[in-house]
């Protein structure tokens, strides 16, 4: 082995025992829901934000708040609520007197400014509100005013939302839809896990959390995470995924010409080669596989494909197209060699 080749073993080795460390962390809150967590510590590392979606109750925002205690990382949290204004997220500039007697214009920063930020019940906020936040996950800036202010990374948005048929929920712009990395669906856990999570709070044992990880850490292996290698095929198939999404699209299956109004948008792929790598990086491998890519291809996609009326009304679900589309998806196409191989 190469020196190099050390150099990296040792790297993905250190990445391994770093996320296993901030799960067993977690593990101590949370019970079950390994996808879950799984998925958005993805989101963390590949510098994306993650949308959990499910019933009330279920501990989506006891994930997040754990993790962030997990990290020693500024941490906020908004709730959103029908009369929350984009100045409660985002900061305002305030007129403020002086030691001489004049008056100045500061600018108060939002909950906004930090680096793992809860958005909580985003969908109980207007769309106006859900809107401020646009800028903020795409180009990790707040303009305000004439100014223009840079947040610190990291920088991660996880929002929790209650599924849209619960009353008083705004469904979120489909622009803002697209700037999250993932979309996770928090299931309701099984019997055991439902007997662990009443001895856990039901009882008197009281759970010492410690932050495990700091900034640097969270920056090291997110650099990491950007070198990890992707072999042309395996590009060409998430690609190809992605094309298979839109109804005029060269492979698009049958339900997809059917049932789908919007196939995804050019960060689907991202997303899809991003969550690839660091499924690579969480099993020990520093390389993307297309089994990689086939795990991660139901979160980063699924809230990137719209139906159409049709779909909607027959009750399709946009899972249903991904997974047709996966089977449909040929693993090699003409044309591509293994041995056409490069960075992502």
């Amino acid at each position: 082995m190469t020196a190099d080749a050390s150099l990296v073993r040792a790297e993905v080795d250190q990445f391994r025992a770093s996320v296993a460390t901030l799960k067993s962390e977690i593990a101590k809150t949370i019970v079950g829901h390994a996808a879950v967590v799984d998925g958005v510590l993805t989101c963390l590392l590949a510098g994306g934000h993650a949308l959990l979606e499910g019933v009330p109750g279920l501990g989506k925002t006891m994930l997040v708040r754990t993790l962030s205690e997990a990290l020693n990382l500024n941490f906020s949290r908004i709730q959103f609520t029908p009369d929350l204004m984009p100045a409660d997220i985002l900061g305002t500039t305030v007129i403020d007197d002086t030691q001489a007697g004049g008056r100045v214009f500061e600018f108060r920063k939002g909950p906004v400014f930090a680096n793992v930020v809860l958005a909580d019940e985003i969908n109980r906020a207007t769309p106006k509100t859900q809107s401020a936040l646009l800028e903020a996950m795409q180009e990790h800036r707040v303009s305000v005013g004439r100014s223009t202010h840079i947040l610190d990374e990291p920088f991660v948005v996880l929002a929790t939302q209650n599924p849209l048929e619960s009353e008083g929920t705004y469904p979120l712009p489909e622009a803002q839809l697209d700037r999250f990395f993932f979309k996770l669906h928090v299931p309701f856990p099984n019997r055991d896990e439902l007997h662990r999570i009443v001895d856990l709070t039901t009882g008197d044992a009281h759970v010492e959390r410690s932050a495990v990880l700091n900034r640097e850490d969270i920056l090291r292996m997110q650099h990491l995470v950007r070198r990890v290698p992707v072999a042309r095929h395996v590009q060409d198939f998430a690609v190809r995924v992605v094309q298979a999404t839109h109804p005029d699209g060269p492979d698009a299956p049958e339900i997809c010409k059917r049932f789908v109004r919007f196939g995804a948008s050019p960060r689907g792929a991202q997303a899809t080669l991003l969550a690839a790598k660091i499924r690579a990086l969480f099993e020990g491998r520093f390389a993307a596989s297309i089994d990689d890519v086939r795990a991660v291809v139901l979160p980063a996609l699924r809230h990137r494909v719209l139906l159409n009326f049709e779909g909607e009304a027959e009750g399709t679900k946009t899972d249903q197209v991904i997974l047709a589309i996966l089977k449909a998806i040929p693993e090699t196409k003409a044309g591509n060699t293994e041995a056409q191989v490069g960075p992502s």
